[in-house]
C-alpha cells in the first residue's frame, strides 16, 4: 500500500492535560469555539450541532466519552472539523498543540495496550511524550450511529 505524506502525520490537541491527536488525512480544519446548539434525542456522547457555513456539524463529546469532568466553553477553546466515513464532525478541544510527524513506527495499536477500546486507533510516541491517537469512525457505537441520524432527521423537519 502507498502511503502519502499526511500518513504520518498528527494533529496534536489537548482536554485538559491530556494530549489527544487525529490523523491529518481527517481534519478539515480547526476553527474557533462557538456556541452549541442542544439537539434534543442525541446521543449522550454528542454535545449538540453547530453551523458551519450553512452545513449542521454534530458535536462529539471527548469529554463525556472518556468520563473526564464537564466544564463551560472558554473563548481560548476550539472545534476540530474531521471527516468520518460517513459525514463531518466537530470535537471540542482546549486547544490545539501542532501538527506532528510521526511514522508507524513509533505507533502502538490501541487493542496492544488496552484491549476492547473501539475509538482509539493506537497511542503515538512523540519526541515530547504519548498521545491517544482517535478513531472517528468508531467513535459512536452502531446504536448511536442510530440515535445521531434520527435526531438530526428530526432538527432538520422542525427548522
Amino acid at each position: 500500500m502507498n502511503s502519502t505524506p499526511l500518513d504520518h502525520m498528527l494533529l496534536v490537541f489537548h482536554i485538559d492535560e491530556r494530549r489527544h491527536a487525529l490523523h491529518m488525512n481527517v481534519v478539515q480544519r480547526v476553527l474557533p469555539m462557538v456556541d452549541v446548539a442542544p439537539l434534543p434525542s442525541a446521543p449522550a456522547v454528542v454535545s449538540g450541532i453547530v453551523d458551519v457555513a450553512g452545513r449542521i456539524v454534530p458535536v462529539m463529546d471527548l469529554r463525556r466519552r472518556f468520563s473526564l469532568p464537564a466544564r463551560e466553553s472558554r473563548v481560548s477553546d476550539v472545534l476540530i472539523l474531521a471527516r468520518t466515513a460517513a459525514s463531518t464532525v466537530a470535537l471540542p478541544a482546549d486547544g490545539v498543540v501542532g501538527v506532528a510527524e510521526c511514522p508507524q513506527a513509533r505507533r502502538t495499536g490501541a487493542d496492544t495496550i488496552v484491549p476492547g477500546i473501539e475509538c482509539l486507533s493506537g497511542v503515538a510516541q512523540l519526541d515530547d511524550g504519548v498521545v491517544l491517537i482517535h478513531d472517528l469512525d468508531a467513535f459512536l457505537s452502531l446504536h448511536e450511529q442510530a440515535q445521531l441520524a434520527r435526531a438530526l432527521r428530526e432538527s432538520e423537519v422542525r427548522a
